[in-house]
């Protein structure tokens, strides 16, 4: 089980697990997290469910496609360099422990 920490925008810290080969955005939508949006479901169409990754955890990660890059220059938050969509940050064993904030809106 891979385990992932999601801080939402009033400090409010919830671990949830993952498998690996899932996405964030999909372990969070299991583990009811109402600030991961994903209208799109995960196809990259709508960036409502952008994460910050911490810092410490940003480099551990593959860069950014151009695609995705494309859809975080329209997050409803303010975009910052560890912005991800975490549609896009698929799980594996190294991820376990990577902590990501949600921003405070989605919309």
């Amino acid at each position: 089980m891979i385990v992932i920490q999601l801080i939402e925008a009033d400090g409010r810290v919830h671990d949830i697990a993952g498998k690996a080969g899932q996405s964030l955005m999909r372990a969070a939508i299991e583990a009811g997290i109402d600030g991961i949006k994903a209208d799109c479901g995960g196809l990259m169409t709508c960036a409502t469910c952008h994460v910050y990754v911490d810092e410490a955890w940003a480099e551990r990660l593959p860069e950014p496609s151009s695609d995705e890059n494309a859809m975080l220059d329209m997050t409803a938050a303010e975009r910052r360099p560890t912005s991800r969509l975490s549609c896009q940050i698929v799980l594996d064993e190294e991820l376990s422990g990577l902590t990501a904030g949600i921003p405070d809106t989605q919309y």
